[in-house]
Order: C-alpha cells, then sequence, then structure tokens
C-alpha cells in the first residue's frame, strides 16, 4: 500500500494548504490511495526544496504536483 500513498507538503498558517486538502482528500479516496500530510515548516531540507512552492503533492514514485491543481489533474497523477 505504500505505494498508493499521496504525500501533501504544506505548512502551519497555509490556507492554499487547506484548499488543496480539500480537494485531494475526496480523488484520493476514489482511486483508493491515501493521503498523507508533511508540515515542512521548520525542516530545512524539506523547506528548501518546497518552501516557496506549497502546496505540493508528490507520489511515492517521484511524480510532483504544484498548486494549483484541479481535480482531474490528481486523477491522472494517481494512475500514471
Amino acid at each position: 500500500m505504500k505505494d498508493k500513498i499521496l504525500t501533501l507538503y504544506g505548512g502551519t498558517d497555509c490556507p492554499l494548504c487547506d484548499q488543496a486538502r480539500a480537494l485531494l482528500l475526496p480523488v484520493v479516496a476514489e482511486q483508493g490511495w491515501a493521503l498523507e500530510e508533511v508540515n515542512i515548516r521548520g525542516e530545512a531540507e524539506l523547506e528548501a526544496l518546497y518552501g516557496t512552492r506549497i502546496p505540493v503533492v508528490r507520489t511515492a514514485a517521484g511524480a510532483e504536483k504544484g498548486w494549483p491543481f484541479s481535480a482531474g489533474q490528481i486523477r491522472r497523477l494517481l494512475q500514471a
């Protein structure tokens, strides 16, 4: 099941992250995936990678999509 985890990189007090989560939850559920959230705040390596780009989603295979994204784009990402 580890390969069916979509990771959402975000941060605290991030309204865009809240919007992304609301969009993602029903899509991952309908596709049989799980959503894992990672707060990048205070994590130097993650802040360097994603600090100016959050929210960002990443599959276990390494495919990424930054905000803004649509439900259709996430469905395609999960099916790739």
